[in-house]
């Protein structure tokens, strides 16, 4: 959530951030509503004054008559308070209302642009291949995957894995495990796969993302569409010291997504499935430090490709195609030689102030010993199912998988041969 104050102070400079977004601020909405919370709450500290004033009073006189009619007096302003309370009430929750569905501000390096066409590649790292192997048609033809009989488990966008290549899953999921919480000094968590919505409110994901949500009937939980919404929400209402910080949050998720409006895309192989597994990194941060951390995060993030020997590329998004939570988005994009593109396999992102907001996480100055929120981000390291589709079709020939040496221990095995 953005804070109202910066809003309001600079009104057509976060509306100018907002249309960069493709998004239409009411401001004047906004200032109705803050102009009449003002209002009430003046109202409601005149009547508590002249109640005082009462009760005071109350205490001095001695008569009977007297004391009556200042009682009834205190009852009447005790119904005006009432009834301010309620307005006020109505009033916030309009207003709180409408600032949820605001997407968080642009940082000001992030390339302005009205969707993807204007996202920029910073980084591209290995030789990619000219291979068509498609890791699809590999998998289904040698029986490893099975989309058929997860359709008739489930339904359609599921998927089974079978024998190696379920070994290959599971271990790619240790192997990224393991180098962020021994290399990089992450924490693990084990997390719940069900959250409720005060949790996806905090993250962001609700209001705007509840189509994309699957909600369990008569509960107010929800399957988690990715680890970072508990792992951010584990510090919910919290105040941490400046020597807590930096922390380094990790852990493995399956994620859960409708896919709503996704209907005809990526339909093949293990692109979009409405459940699929991934290792969350997420880390609560000083304010002054959360850029330099983002680039540390994605170095993190980026290590894993390395090492896989997985040829890809970083992108800086644009202001049209952040997602709604991010002040500041790179996306790692895998070579896929069977699709003959790049595909996400991380989005590492800087969502500084805003889901800290929501979510009531601040931290302690040491110095000045005030507290201010912290800043939170978070990065895939990485999507299993997709790392695993891009290992298969860089390092499939001649009917061998060759699997990379940082793998070997994890697998107990260097090929699969078909």
């Amino acid at each position: 959530m953005i804070n109202i104050d910066l809003i309001l102070n600079n009104p057509d400079i976060i509306k100018n951030k907002m249309e960069s977004r493709n998004f239409d601020l009411d401001l004047e909405l906004i200032k109705k509503l803050s102009t009449a919370r003002k209002r009430l709450i003046t109202e409601k500290e005149s009547i508590s004054a002249e109640k005082n004033i009462l009760v005071k009073k109350f205490n001095e006189i001695e008569t009977d008559s007297e004391k009556e009619n200042l009682k009834n007096q205190s009852k009447q302003l005790e119904n005006k308070i009432n009834d301010n309370k309620m307005s006020l009430s109505q009033i916030q929750t309009e207003l709180d209302n409408y600032l949820l569905t605001i997407p968080n501000i642009p940082d000001e390096d992030v390339p302005i642009g009205k969707d993807e066409t204007s996202n920029i590649i910073n980084k591209e790292w290995g030789s990619i291949s000219k291979s068509k192997a498609d890791h699809s048609e590999i998998f289904k033809q040698n029986n490893l995957i099975d989309f058929e009989t997860a359709a008739v488990i489930s339904r359609s966008r599921f998927v089974v894995l079978r024998g190696e290549i379920a070994k290959l899953h599971r271990a790619l999921i240790n192997f990224m495990l393991t180098t962020h919480t021994e290399k990089y000094n992450y924490h693990e968590y084990n997390i719940p796969y069900l959250v409720n919505d005060e949790s996806l409110v905090g993250t962001g994901q609700l209001p705007k993302f509840a189509t994309d949500l699957f909600k369990i009937e008569n509960e107010k939980l929800f399957l988690i569409p990715t680890a970072e919404v508990p792992l951010t929400s584990l510090h919910r209402d919290k105040v941490l010291s400046e020597s807590q910080l930096p922390l380094r949050l990790v852990a493995h998720s399956p994620c859960f997504r409708s896919e709503a409006g996704s209907y005809g895309k990526d339909t093949k192989g293990m692109i979009r499935h409405h459940q699929f597994e991934k290792v969350e990194l997420v880390q609560l941060v000083k304010p002054s430090e959360s850029m330099k951390v983002l680039e540390e995060l994605t170095l993190h993030c980026e290590s894993i490709l390395e090492m896989l020997e997985i040829p890809f590329r970083r992108v800086s998004l644009s202001t049209g195609d952040l997602g709604f939570s991010a002040s500041k988005t790179y996306d790692l994009e895998a070579w896929m030689p069977g699709q003959n593109k790049y595909r996400e396999v991380s989005s590492c992102s800087n969502f500084k102030d805003f889901q800290s907001r929501r979510l009531n996480i601040k931290y302690k100055d040491t110095t000045t010993k005030k507290k201010d929120f912290v800043h939170t981000l978070n990065g895939s390291g990485l999507a299993i199912g997709r790392t695993l589709a891009a290992l298969v079709e860089n390092n499939f020939d001649n009917n061998i998988i060759k699997i990379p040496d940082v793998l070997h221990k994890f697998t107990g095995f260097k090929t699969i041969k078909l």
